[in-house]
């Protein structure tokens, strides 16, 4: 069973520009046949499907994507998402409403934000390849939208174990680990910039593979950073932007990224991890085709500087990562 996981996914702005005339599947651009391969899809939302709502003041960017581009999420068949970032309450609570509602009528699930607290922080479970595969969301940014029992808002947690929200987060995980057969937990942490992991992600991370997550997917660095392998299960410090309409940083190369495919055997065991080099162009995702191969290097030194072996497959256009 294969998952293909991709970083942030902004619809706003320029993107949703775009999407007045151009159909739903045109921002995954020439990607939708690797995606097809997986057998489950999941992303970051890093915007709000939405009519109304209220620029949060004091923010200086707010995204929000028109309800109709929730087809963009079922034109490539991703079945759950992450709402647990910095961008989820960009509107307000009326607008997270409608994009709860949005994907809930879309049959897409969703774990990391919600009417309160219970819902902000209940996981997503997905049927998915004869398993149950379980979402856990959390975010360190913008604590001030923590959900709270009679106030909407996001899964939040500081990347401090000994925190109370830190002990609440390892509690959920250790939780749900016995109710699925794959665990992934989405979370959203740190600044936009610098491919060095923190020594304070790795610390969590270590600690929340070994209360039972078979995965870590991590985003919010507008690149992408390495991945290490912690007890046989990959961990992802940074998926990097999939798809939006930003500037780009020429040293930082915030437009590059990948599509990560980790494949689990029948007892819900990692046992491969690939991943297919991405560009922005256009404001659409793209395979990065004859420029994938530098992408790639660039994964295989951050990926060395934390212990973790890669291969480049130049036949299949793919970078493979060991997890033994």
């Amino acid at each position: 069973m294969r998952i293909a996981l991709v970083g942030d996914i902004m619809l706003g702005r320029l993107v949703d520009e775009r999407l007045r005339t151009a159909p739903p599947a045109s921002v995954w651009g020439d990607t939708l046949p690797v995606l097809a391969d997986a057998d489950l899809r999941l992303a970051n939302l890093e915007c709000v499907l939405a009519r109304g709502g209220s620029p949060w003041p004091g923010k200086v960017f707010h995204f929000r994507s028109a309800p109709r581009n929730v087809a963009c999420l079922a034109a490539a068949r991703v079945e759950a998402v992450s709402l647990a970032n910095n961008h989820t309450l960009d509107f307000g609570p009326e607008a997270l409403g409608e994009t709860l509602d949005l994907l809930d009528g879309a049959g897409i699930r969703h774990a990391g934000a919600g009417w309160d607290d219970d819902a902000a922080w209940a996981p997503a479970v997905v049927r998915a390849g004869g398993l149950d595969v379980g979402l856990v969301a959390f975010t360190d940014n913008t604590p001030e939208w923590a959900a709270a029992p009679r106030r909407a808002g996001v899964a939040y947690a500081p990347v401090d174990a000994a925190h109370p929200l830190g002990r609440r987060l390892r509690e959920l995980v250790r939780a749900t680990r016995d109710a699925v057969d794959v665990l992934i937990v989405s979370a959203h942490w740190g600044g936009n910039w610098g491919a060095e992991v923190p020594a304070e992600h790795r610390a969590l991370a270590h600690l929340l593979v070994e209360d039972g997550a078979d995965l870590v997917f991590g985003h919010s660095p507008h690149i992408v950073r390495g991945i290490e392998v912690h007890r046989g299960r990959p961990i992802i410090y940074g998926a990097g932007d999939f798809i939006d309409d930003y500037a780009v940083d020429p040293v930082e190369r915030n437009d590059q990224s990948f599509i990560f495919g980790v494949d689990f055997d029948g007892g819900g065991a990692a046992v491969g991890l690939a991943l297919w080099p991405t560009l922005i162009a256009d404001r659409r995702a793209m395979l990065a085709g004859r420029s994938g191969r530098p992408i790639a290097a660039r994964m295989e030194r951050l990926c060395a500087a934390l212990g973790t072996p890669a291969v480049w497959e130049p036949g299949e256009g793919r970078l493979t990562l060991a997890l033994a």
